[in-house]
Formats: structure tokens, C-alpha cells, sequence
């Protein structure tokens, strides 16, 4: 389209665009054809596809969405080219899910591997700054399942997928508090005074006595009261 066939007001050009009446009742059958195609290539794809999304079915739904959109809104462009680029999509993630699913290491590589944030009680920093991780965020997930402080976790993992699973402490130790610090009122019905202390930074928890300087794991320099 020239510049000069621009114009402000043309609200035909706007709403309707350039293109014949026709085409609108052609866009229907469009629509129903690449639905079709979508829940073929979705179904074919497996059904993680409707739940979780690896790093892989992330970029073949993209893929996807991309390739389909063009028929959709250009009337000079046909089905065909999106029906061979979904075909190829779906091989390509196929032969991939299949070649992972053979080789740890690809799958790795490809979708990523588990880590560790919280680990007996302390937080795992450096693994929290490779994922972007935050404290905040960390405290935030041991909260919705009903932590209030890190001696009662055992195991806190970021999967491969996105997501986190938790692992509670059999028998809990003091520890560091997690809970929002504008809410005071709630922490003193929440927590027991101890008589350890621990490191405000990674929560590496130690008898008073042991911190007579910044903590030993992390070289945090501020050192708190752990609670129960």
C-alpha cells in the first residue's frame, strides 16, 4: 500500500480493509481449516502440550501461531504453506522429544535441569542468581505452602519446567523467618524466640556463640535472631 492511499478518516479502509466482501465469508472456512490443523498438530504433539510447556513446545507453539496467521489475514496467501510448515514443526518436536528422551544430556541442553534454592534450611544464592530467582520470590513459594521460616524446609527445587517443588523438614529446626516484616502482629503469634542465631543473607543457622563476625558461608555481615 502507497503512503497516499493512507488517509485518516477512511474508515472503510479501517474496519473493513482492501479487500472484497467475498472474503470475509472465505475467512470463515480459513479459520475452521487452521483450527483443524491446530488441534491436530497439538494433539500430535502430546499432551503436555495442554498443561506445562517445555522450552521446545514453547517455541513450536510460537512457530505455530506465527506461520498460521498470515492465511488468515492475507487473501493472496493459501492454506497450503501453513499445513507444510505445521507438518514440519510437529517432526521437528517430535524428533526432538524422541532424541532427549534417549540422551540425558541433550534433554539438558534442550529443556533444562532442575535446581536447588533452598537446601536443609539455607538458601542456595548462587543458584537463585543463575535461575532470577529472588529471595522475595523464593519466600513468596514457601509461603503459599505454609512456611514461615526456612528450618522447616528441606528441599525447595526449580524444575526444568518452570515450577517448584517443595520438600518439608521431617523435624524442624530454628531457623530464619520469611514472613513480611510490615506484618508484626502476625510474626508474634507465628514465632518462637530461639537461642540461635542466623545469617539474614543465606540463613545459615548457628549457635551465638559461632558468629562473631559475618557469616562463614556467605559473608553476610547482618545476623538475626532465628525463630521456631
Amino acid at each position: 500500500m502507497k503512503k497516499e492511499d493512507i488517509r485518516f478518516g477512511d474508515w472503510q479502509r479501517v474496519f473493513i480493509g482492501d479487500v472484497p466482501a467475498a472474503f470475509y465469508w472465505e475467512v470463515v472456512l480459513r479459520i475452521a481449516i487452521i483450527y483443524l490443523i491446530l488441534m491436530v498438530s497439538m494433539r500430535l504433539m502430546g499432551k503436555r502440550m495442554a498443561s506445562q510447556l517445555s522450552r521446545n513446545e514453547m517455541i513450536a507453539l510460537v512457530s505455530l501461531a506465527a506461520a498460521i496467521g498470515v492465511p488468515l489475514q492475507a487473501p493472496d496467501r493459501g492454506i497450503l504453506a501453513a499445513v507444510v510448515i505445521a507438518i514440519v514443526v510437529v517432526a521437528i518436536q517430535q524428533l526432538a522429544a524422541w532424541l532427549a528422551s534417549r540422551n540425558q544430556k541433550l534433554e539438558s541442553v534442550t529443556q533444562g535441569d532442575m535446581t536447588i534454592l533452598v537446601a536443609d534450611g539455607v538458601m542456595q544464592l548462587d543458584n537463585m542468581r543463575k535461575t532470577g530467582i529472588s529471595r522475595e520470590r523464593a519466600f513468596a513459594q514457601l509461603r503459599s505452602n505454609g512456611v514461615v521460616q526456612l528450618g522447616q524446609v528441606k528441599r525447595l527445587y526449580f524444575e526444568a519446567g518452570g515450577t517448584f517443588t517443595f520438600m518439608k523438614e521431617d523435624d524442624p529446626s530454628p531457623g530464619l523467618g520469611i514472613l513480611p516484616g510490615h506484618d508484626h502482629q502476625f510474626e508474634l503469634r507465628r514465632y518462637r524466640p530461639s537461642d540461635r542465631m542466623v545469617c539474614d543473607k543465606c540463613g545459615l543457622v548457628a549457635p551465638y556463640h559461632d558468629y562473631s563476625g559475618n557469616c562463614v558461608r556467605c559473608d553476610g555481615e547482618k545476623i538475626v535472631m532465628a525463630v521456631a
